[in-house]
């Protein structure tokens, strides 16, 4: 969904001071319930942007998508193109370090939702899991309803856990085809509110230009300094066939055999499975998609900290010492503690192997593909929804001082 037509204001960078707090509950990966207190703070503008600290800087994003009848190619889309939109941030940088990314996904519109809350549904918080991040996405489901977008973008910025890094970047979303008017939340409160705390807010809407103008998509994503774009959700995306796909795809099961999962055994079976799932999930929706996939899984974007020990172990040298037993897999349980350092360093060893040779064959795929595009002069016609983000991210990063490269399929 992703080709420009109206680019707004640069983004503005805030402070902000601390004035009261809620709570929000939400069911982890394993399911269990975490209670997350989130900060309402009151925005106090600075004049110049606070500088990178340099720790890995922080990338939020909200993605909102509308799951009312209308909109089952949108979620196509979104499942064909997501790790696609996942590697524009795994090749940023800021001062040759990889961000720290977090995304989390919202419906709205939908009928099977109560109309209490606005059918709106907060479906994965902010969250650096993104195999959770694609088992929901790949489970939503669409029925008929009405879409509050000013709602859902003011639960977006109330109910997560935003970061306060002064260098990162923050942003929101929001995809859809009704009136942007709808609901009881004032969409330019809640779009001035999210710019206020130095939150993007990104509108896609699904239909012709001036029927997004009209119904103040294009005003939305003024108000909150993004970019609004019209996208054609029943576009099918092109898949372009590379002859290092089936490689790459290889590959990435065997990158699988490097993880050494941590936790409750029910917690181990469970991302074990679930990584393979989304192999899967992507595999379904196009080798693209899956040879997007493994090139994410192949960078520093996708870390599973505190859930696979090799992750685990490169952000904190004594977490091996600090486990119990019945946390590690089994294949470490009767190892001594030297020995477990040994095997999940030779596990990284292995892992570091892999990757290169994926970032390699990726990195000809893009070669390919670039020409490919120019061949099939894929740039004619609508944009799909994930043209959209990736020409809003690529932008927004840079200007938010990161150092990016493009990538679009």
């Amino acid at each position: 969904m992703f080709r420009p037509m109206t680019f707004c204001m640069p983004v503005r960078f805030y402070m902000v001071v601390v004035t009261f707090f809620t709570a929000t509950t939400f069911a982890a990966a394993d399911g269990a319930k975490v209670v997350i207190t989130v900060e309402r703070p009151k925005p106090v503008e600075q004049e110049a942007t606070a500088p990178f600290s340099g720790q890995r800087p922080a990338v939020d994003v909200a993605i909102l998508l509308d799951t009312s009848n209308s909109m089952n190619g949108l979620i196509n889309q979104a499942k064909s193109q997501l790790w696609t939109i996942v590697q524009q941030f795994a090749k940023a940088k800021k001062k040759g370090l990889t961000p720290v990314l977090r995304v989390a996904l919202f419906e709205h519109g939908n009928t099977r939702l109560p109309a209490s809350e606005g059918y709106i549904r907060q479906i994965v918080p902010l969250t650096d899991d993104l195999d959770k991040l694609s088992e929901s996405l790949f489970a939503l489901t669409t029925s008929g309803g009405d879409e509050y977008c000013g709602q859902v973008i003011d639960e977006a910025i109330t109910r997560l856990d935003w970061s306060k890094e002064p260098g990162g970047y923050k942003a929101i979303f929001i995809a859809g085809n009704e009136p942007f008017t709808q609901g009881k939340v004032d969409y330019r409160t809640a779009c001035k509110r999210a710019i206020e705390l130095g939150i993007v807010v990104n509108t896609i809407h699904c239909g012709n230009n001036s029927t997004g103008i009209a119904g103040k998509w294009q005003h939305g994503a003024q108000l909150a300094e993004g970019e609004f774009f019209n996208i054609d959700q029943d576009r099918a995306v092109v898949i372009i066939k590379c002859p290092q796909d089936e490689i790459i795809i290889k590959l990435s099961a065997k990158l699988n055999t490097t993880y050494l999962w941590c936790g409750t055994e029910k917690q181990r079976h469970r991302y074990a499975e679930n990584q393979v799932a989304q192999d899967s999930n992507a595999l379904q929706a196009g080798r693209g998609a899956a040879a997007a996939r493994a090139s994410v899984k192949a960078g520093e974007v996708y870390r599973n900290l505190d859930r696979d020990l090799v992750d685990s172990l490169s952000g904190d040298g004594e977490v091996l010492g600090k486990m119990k037993a019945e946390q590690l897999p089994d294949v470490l349980k009767d190892m001594s503690l030297d020995e477990r350092k040994a095997y999940v360093k030779k596990m990284a060893t292995k892992r570091a192997e892999i990757q290169k040779k994926i970032n390699t064959l990726a990195a000809e795929r893009e070669t390919f593909l670039a020409k490919e595009r120019v061949r099939l002069a894929e740039d004619s016609g609508q944009a799909t929804l994930g043209d959209a983000v990736v020409s809003a991210i690529q932008k927004q990063l840079a200007k938010s001082g990161f150092a990016t490269t493009a990538t679009t399929e």
